[in-house]
């Protein structure tokens, strides 16, 4: 126990898995939290006595199930193993941490995903800006940005590490930034100094400056990727020979997603329980790299139109060619994950049977290779040439390992017979000695003419010959007796020593060698470490290409159109998501958008509620988007003028933990929209200023449409979905703004939705008629509707002048929003003022019938005032129907 207390005070923060013996150990607080997380039993060592301690244990054989559920649980594992044999060790055993195992940090298959990167996040604030870097460790992928808190927020969102680092002073800065959410764990001041992070870089890199790989100038970021690496010191991942470079994310290369963008268009996480995210629906990669690139390219679409050009036309070389996208998706399924395969090369962490799955994805490089190159696309050619199959380390591996190879290396039998003679020969040995103790036993009752002599084994004579009582007058003399029974003797000779000997080292020998000779084997595949992993990389891009050309083929998607200009033109657009979800026979109805900066800047959307505003919003974002991430789209046609920024305003939900109402979050989402614009943004608003009173919420709604296109800085193309209907007169005063509707069909009382976007404002929002489709209670519904056309009466009857002051112009002027004048031609909506809903009318009640003084009419006015019409069925309204008819004829 001094010993573990020991290794504990060197690691305070993680729970400790103490190997005694064949089991994994944990005292006290950690026996406490691992009995919780891994249902195990919680028991005590020393019960009773002074030291009495809790523990919990599992056999170290179990250490693959258990681990992952530790470190799921946001553990940090700190794994002590023996580091000598118990056998041969004198007094206490030796034991040491050899693995610390965190969240953002781990090797093994089971706590990983093999469809998506899991980084390791550091975080360095500035006094200017803040540094960010990515490692994912189990890739070799080395990534550093630096940028304000906002910059730095949208990575973390995109990236979602599994693990973020920090300064222990910058706790509170971290927190109110992002939230408290992230999985983290703080480090001393120290290790944040920008001369140690430095020279940790060039030490691992082995160069003299960072300008090599383009962040020489990021300060901040260089202190945080240096952090990195402490921290994987730290946690006794030294071998990290496959973090062979670090690039630099630019922001400027990518189309800014703010981190309400990323959330409100569900790109690679679904809002709610059963949602889709459009990665859902994208992704049709067949390799773990192909995934794990493609999460990154949706969230992070490209500024250049010639790079996505490029992406575009080798989608289209690939629908085009329906044999070669069929041959490279048969190859490509060959391949296993590569990347990580060649990064436990690099750590000596790869077992057997990875190695055997490392030469088949090698094997399956070389027919990609030709395929590739014998392609027309230039693209494609590229990447051939990326490719190398490493035909050497391919055959040497398929030489020296059985293709039947054990998961572990102790369990033996992992070489190929002839891989070496002495390996060979202690094979015979270890594995035909049984049979040559039974020559042995048949060659001396032969030689002694003792028919039931034997030969047999125990622990502590080990192997000897036995021979019954009435036999032991023919036993030679030279034999040695070892043990008497009652009826036998027990004899040991010279030669079943010698060869007891070499049977009982032969297994150990034999594993000695066969580990020397397999970490050979992996010392020669680390030499292929930085090859292997452009491979990886290049067929990564060749699967998210065959990917797009898959889904384009599958779902009718077209090729768009990209470049420089300014329009936004879609032609009959779908949602590539919920036109996925729609019933068998159902189709998607499409529509157009047409924006640009000069005629079309702004379109205000109104409709009902449920006929497809929101649905139309996303779609127009999410086409964009893959048309910028080089992806065909659903659409019949589509031309896309660059976007380099996307907002979101969709939805609101509280956040209380902050104080924050809904209306607030919306309010904030808004601001940060607003600040940001530039002039290629796309903004998509729905239902601004719902969170708070009418008056208050159109003075907004009409001021940010004001805003947006009145900005003297950013012509932002716009589509602002509305349930105001005030906001239908803009279209009078700005010329750029356009009013559109998705229409509806009412007859006989309800309504159809046709999803169809049409020019010209609409007038009614049908909520009641919602409320009825949703199930609300019959008798809610038509006292709503009864206080509804009250409402619109009164409303009718104010009748004011449209120059009139109204309260409505106060409200503009509590907003410091300019008045209207000749000179600014611009007017506030023409008042509406507020029914009062005091003045709504009373229930309405059944007036009497029947003169009271008729008994047999009173039972019947006392059935009726019993009756809830509104909640009747046909059925049972016939029933009382034919009930009261015998109560009035009871008379």
């Amino acid at each position: 126990m001094k010993q573990y207390y020991q290794l504990k005070q060197q690691h305070p923060g993680a729970l400790i898995l103490f190997r005694v013996g064949d089991f994994y150990e944990t005292f006290g607080e950690d026996a406490v939290n691992a009995s919780r997380i891994l249902d195990i039993v919680l028991t005590k060592r020393g019960a009773g006595t002074p030291s009495e301690v809790p523990l919990a244990g599992f056999p170290h054989h179990s250490l693959d199930t258990y681990l992952p559920k530790l470190v799921r649980a946001g553990q940090r594992v700190a794994i002590c193993d023996q580091l000598e044999d118990p056998k041969q060790a004198k007094g206490l055993v030796k034991r040491g941490i050899t693995e610390v195992v965190t969240p953002g940090v781990s090797l093994h298959d089971n706590v990983l995903e093999r469809r998506r990167n899991n980084y390791l996040c550091a975080i360095h604030f500035g006094k200017q800006e803040a540094g960010i870097s990515f490692l994912d460790v189990s890739t070799g992928e080395f990534l550093v940005a630096q940028g304000d808190a906002a910059y730095l927020g949208k990575l973390l969102q995109n990236f979602t590490p599994a693990e973020v680092l920090f300064c222990k002073r910058s706790r509170r800065e971290f927190e109110e930034n992002f939230g408290p959410d992230y999985c983290h764990f703080a480090l001393d001041e120290w290790v944040f100094g920008f001369d140690y992070a430095h020279d940790t870089l060039t030490r691992h890199f082995n160069t003299t400056s960072l300008k090599g790989y383009g962040i020489d100038n990021l300060k901040e970021g260089i202190t945080a990727a240096g952090c990195i690496l402490h921290y994987l010191a730290e946690t006794k991942h030294t071998d990290i020979g496959h973090i062979g470079s670090i690039g630099r994310l630019e922001e400027d290369k990518y189309v800014w997603l703010d981190r309400f963008t990323v959330r409100n268009l569900e790109l690679v996480h679904a809002q709610h329980p059963g949602g889709v995210p459009l990665i859902d629906i994208l992704d049709q990669t067949v390799t773990p790299m192909g995934a794990r690139l493609l999460r990154k390219w949706v969230v992070l679409p490209l500024k250049e139109p010639a790079q996505i050009q490029r992406r575009l036309d080798t989608v289209d070389g690939l629908l085009q060619n329906p044999e070669l996208l069929a041959e490279l998706d048969q190859y490509l399924r060959q391949i296993n994950d590569l990347e990580r395969l060649i990064s436990k090369v690099a750590v000596r962490r790869i077992n057997p049977r990875e190695l055997v799955q490392l030469a088949r994805a090698l094997e399956a490089i070389e027919p990609i290779r030709e395929l590739l190159a014998a392609s027309e696309l230039r693209a494609l050619q590229k990447l051939a040439d990326q490719l190398n199959p490493c035909a050497a380390l391919r055959d040497e591996i398929k030489a020296k390992i059985k293709v039947d190879a054990p998961l572990l290396i102790n369990q033996g039998n992992v070489l190929n017979d002839g891989v070496d003679p002495e390996l060979d020969r202690l094979r015979r040995i270890a594995f035909s000695g049984k049979d040559e103790l039974l020559n042995i036993q048949q060659r001396e009752q032969r030689n002694t003419g003792i028919s039931s002599l034997k030969v047999a084994y125990n622990k502590v004579f080990g192997y000897y010959l036995e021979v019954s009582n009435a036999h032991k007058s023919k036993v030679p003399t030279e034999w040695i007796r070892k043990q008497t029974l009652v009826n036998a003797e027990r004899y040991i000779t010279e030669e079943l020593k010698t060869y007891e000997e070499t049977i009982l080292n032969a297994e150990e020998k034999l594993f000695s060698l066969e580990m020397q000779l397999y970490n050979d084997l992996v010392l020669s595949a680390a030499e292929s470490v930085s090859q292997i992993q452009q491979n990886a990389r290049a067929i990564g891009v060749t699967d998210c290409l065959s990917s797009f050309a898959n889904t384009a083929r599958q779902h009718r998607y077209v090729k768009p159109v990209v470049n420089d200009g300014t329009v936004l033109d879609i032609r009959a657009g779908r949602h590539p998501v919920i036109e996925r979800q729609l019933p068998v026979g159902e189709a998607y109805i499409p529509n157009d958008i047409c924006l640009d900066q000069d005629d079309q800047q702004i379109v205000v959307i109104t409709g009902p509620n449920m006929a497809g505003k929101s649905a139309l919003l996303r779609q127009t974002a999410l086409i964009v988007l893959l048309a910028q991430i080089g992806s065909f789209v659903p659409a019949d046609a589509a031309t896309v003028g660059i976007i380099d920024k996307i907002f979101t305003r969709v939805g609101a939900s509280d956040n209380l933990s902050k104080g924050e109402s809904t209306f607030m979050v919306e309010m904030t989402e808004t601001a940060s929209i607003l600040n940001n614009l530039s002039d290629r943004s796309l903004v998509l608003m729905d239902e601004i200023g719902r969170g708070t009173s009418t008056y208050d919420g159109i003075s907004i709604a009409w001021a940010i449409v004001e805003h947006l296109h009145n900005s003297p800085k950013a012509r932002a193309k716009t589509l602002f979905a509305t349930h105001y209907h005030e906001l239908n007169q803009l279209a009078d005063d700005c010329p750029r703004v356009r009013n559109y509707n998705v229409a509806v069909k009412e007859a006989d009382g309800r309504i159809l939705f046709l999803r169809k976007l049409q020019e010209g404002g609409s007038e009614h929002s049908f909520g009641i008629h919602v409320a009825r489709m949703a199930g609300m209670p019959t008798a809610v519904v038509l006292r709503a509707n009864e206080i509804m056309h009250h409402l619109e009466q009164e409303r009718a009857g104010t009748g004011l002048e449209p120059d009139a002051p109204t309260e409505f112009d106060e409200v503009l002027a509590g907003l410091d929003i300019e008045p209207p004048t000749p000179e600014t031609g611009r007017r506030a909506p023409k008042a509406q003022p507020a029914a009062s809903v005091h003045n709504a009318p009373r229930p309405s009640l059944q007036l009497s019938m029947f003169e009271p003084a008729d008994p047999a009419l009173e039972r019947v006015r006392e059935l009726l005032e019993k009756l809830d019409v509104n909640t009747l069925t046909p059925i049972e309204a016939l029933l009382k129907l034919n009930e009261l008819k015998l109560a009035a004829g009871s008379k």
